[in-house]
């Protein structure tokens, strides 16, 4: 059952604990990786079979198996993705940066310039359930980036094939190579390329400790987006929320995983009896029912504030992933949410609306990090390239100032190369 805890009646490392996976896989990564490094294809199609159980004779998935996929998807569900779609580009859209030039002094121009990496690397997710919604979230953004190829990565089931909802969400956002491989061995054939797998430039998606762990060990070779945390909701809600839809919202996160966190914070003692409640009526319908069980029993919490303010205020020190304001005009408390990934406001707004259809991305940063990065975006798919132009004279105006500064830091080659020129005119 959910504890229930009022907050001045507890100790701080009570309200603020978070789930940690305490499984350690360094090593057991760091050979994988190894592995693919040295013997490539050969690596890799050992694991699909060691660790997938299947087969394979090719790890490209090919342009009739996309197609044969698309065939076998409720064509209902195409629509809904195509919409989802739609709704990603929309949002994404608006966050494209712009080079710039400043050229407001005489003989000086500077600028930035905003490039797309080449190469962007998607890892999808297998195993207990299937994400075309990760799909559209990685991947549309970085078309929208102007990204020259996005290559996708995902485990096959044992007879050798991809859900095919993941090739169908994948064929409606436009990736370029998909190939049949998942878990930390799919990570490093991304970071360092193989015979069939390209290099990437950056690898984004979740996945599970293995590919988290992969992802640490390579950063440096490529970029990555984040190292993801198990997945959060923190809902501040007042007395007049519906027990039930809090409930309902918890267990959306609960079922996802094992260290998935769900909490609720509020100023209404009689709406945290309501909700744990509900919780437990609500838990023995889901499919997911074992997983959410042990997620709400042992990360599970209803937080006691005194007022919506300090509910506010323990919602920023835990910098949730998913935040939902169950409140009456919420767009009143949107300025003091300061750390959160995500914001859901509103009565009529559940975290499985942004999950899915809205359009704001649902790769968020997890485990408090939201204070201090942020949702995956295009900025996650550019990079920025600086330049600088100085005519004769506008050097002459500046040399002997960057000699003088060159020589604080005791840098003499420093300050010759800037007033070297001077000296020969």
């Amino acid at each position: 059952m959910i504890k229930i805890l009022k907050f001045n009646e507890v100790k701080p490392e009570e309200v603020f604990a978070r789930a940690e996976n305490t499984v350690n896989v360094e090593a057991i990564v760091a050979e994988i990786i190894a592995n693919v490094r040295k013997n490539g294809d050969k690596a890799l199609f050992e694991y699909c079979e060691k660790f997938d159980k299947a087969k394979l004779d090719n790890l490209q998935v090919t342009a009739e198996e996309i197609q044969e996929a698309v065939s076998a998807v409720d064509p209902k569900f195409l629509e809904i993705l195509r919409r989802a779609a739609a709704n990603i580009r929309k949002f994404h859209s608006q966050q494209v940066r712009r080079s710039f030039i400043i050229n407001d002094a005489p003989g000086i121009v500077m600028g930035q310039k905003i490039i797309p990496i080449d190469r962007a690397g998607l890892y999808v997710p297998g195993g207990t359930a299937a994400y075309p919604s990760t799909v559209l979230m990685d991947s549309i953004p970085a078309k929208i980036a102007g990204c020259k190829e996005v290559v996708m990565v995902t485990p096959p089931s044992a007879d050798g094939k991809i859900n095919p909802v993941i090739l169908a969400a994948a064929s409606i956002a436009g990736i370029d190579k998909i190939y049949k491989l998942g878990g930390a061995q799919a990570i490093a054939a991304l970071a360092y390329g193989t015979e069939s797998v390209p290099k990437v430039d950056k690898i984004v998606g979740p996945g599970n400790a293995f590919v988290a762990e992969a992802k640490k060990q390579v950063f440096g070779a490529v970029s990555i987006d984040m190292i993801a945390g198990p997945s959060e909701i923190l809902i501040v809600a007042d007395g007049k929320t519906n027990p039930r839809h809090a409930a309902a919202d918890l267990l959306s996160q609960a079922e996802h995983d094992k260290l998935a966190s769900a909490v609720l914070v509020t100023d209404s003692i009689e709406l945290a009896d309501a909700v744990q409640s509900e919780i437990e009526q609500q838990i023995p319908a889901l499919l997911r029912a074992d997983i959410a069980r042990v997620s709400i029993d042992n990360n599970g919490k209803i937080i006691v504030a005194d007022t919506l303010s300090q509910a506010i205020d323990i919602a920023n020190e835990i910098a949730p992933e998913h935040l939902e304001l169950l409140v009456d005009n919420p767009f009143d408390y949107l300025d003091s949410i300061r750390h959160a990934g995500s914001v859901f406001m509103g009565r009529n707004c559940p975290e499985a609306l942004g999950d899915y259809l809205a359009g704001p991305n649902h790769t968020l940063p997890t485990s408090g990090t939201a204070k201090f990065s942020s949702p995956l975006s295009v900025d996650d798919f550019v990079k920025k390239t600086q330049y600088t132009y100085y005519t004769a004279d506008a050097l002459a105006d500046v040399a002997k100032d960057v000699a003088f500064f060159a020589r604080q830091e005791g840098l003499t080659a420093h300050a010759k190369s800037a007033v070297i020129r001077m000296e020969e005119a």
